[in-house]
């Protein structure tokens, strides 16, 4: 009790009562609510989405006012890659500028959410299949604040991540997914943060600007992508090997499709389901999203 009061008492002299309200709400046992929050997959593209004011960014500020405000926020973020499964723990997560070349203004933004080293310990609890360890050095990755400044820019709601354990397959994240389910019925935003089709080498640096472009093979994978997860058909995204060549050049490197299988792996029978973002740029990268429940 010690440690809450001071801390209590550290935020309001110094971040006042937004920051105050943000921490009694997630010091509060996360108990049931009626209404079960949805699940996201958001494309995040280019880090600079992060201060731009386009058709991406104003959608992600739109959902956030048409959704349930959460208790709290957790991103898988394909830039959060460990050996083993962790959770950041800390009550003040750092803002993590982990990407190069861009305006300084990018580098300058802080995103002061806080933390929550309570509902840490309690989505650790819940997953059964692994130690999930706590982590106190991490921060919010561009994977997470880049969308979420836009969604809640007054960091009043509680924000985490949880890694991705790169030693792992795409059947593992999904089921591990499937036991984050209890923390959409307490208020819990689930969102995976990563790309459909992400194929930076391929990238047509020169048509970046361009409202859409999108190579054929790129179009043809999302559109198939968009059908399977329309229609149910988990088996063949966690197995998305098997789709062919253009499967193969949408994805060299999983890490940006995996958090696709952890918003589809708490999808529930009575679930809805909903795209949009839905464009190709520069290429070979997809911005598309998806919304479930």
């Amino acid at each position: 009790m010690q440690r809450k009061q001071f801390i209590k008492t550290l935020l309001t002299g110094v971040a006042g009562m937004t920051t105050l309200t943000a921490f009694n709400r997630f010091t509060d046992s996360l108990g049931e609510q009626e209404q079960q929050m949805p699940v996201l997959f958001i494309g995040h593209g280019s880090p600079m989405n992060g201060i731009l004011d386009n058709e991406f960014s104003q959608k992600w500020a739109k959902l956030a006012k048409e959704i349930p405000t959460p208790k709290a926020v957790l991103v898988v973020s394909a830039h959060w890659l460990s050996k083993g499964t962790r959770i950041t723990a800390m009550d003040f997560p750092q803002t993590i500028h982990d990407f190069g070349g861009f305006p300084q203004e990018l580098f300058d933004v802080q995103y002061k959410a806080t933390g929550s080293a309570e509902i840490a310990k309690e989505t650790a609890s819940i997953i059964k299949s692994t130690q999930v360890e706590m982590d106190h050095d991490w921060g919010l990755d561009h994977g997470a604040w880049t969308i979420i400044r836009h969604m809640y820019p007054q960091a009043n709601i509680p924000v985490l991540q949880l890694s991705i354990d790169y030693t792992k397959g795409p059947q593992y994240h999904y089921d591990l997914a499937n036991e984050l389910a209890a923390l959409r019925k307490k208020g819990v935003l689930i969102m995976g943060s990563g790309n459909m089709v992400h194929n930076l080498r391929m990238v047509a640096w020169d048509k970046l600007n361009e409202n859409e472009f999108g190579f054929d093979w790129a179009v043809q994978i999302n559109n198939t992508f968009k059908d399977l997860i329309r229609n149910g058909q988990h088996d063949k995204l966690i197995k998305y090997e098997q789709l062919g060549k253009e499967a193969m050049l949408a994805i060299p490197t999983p890490e940006h499709y995996w958090p696709l299988l952890y918003t589809l792996g708490l999808k529930g029978s009575k679930d809805d389901v909903s795209i949009f973002n839905d464009k190709v740029v520069g290429g070979s990268l997809t911005m598309t999203s998806v919304m479930i429940g």
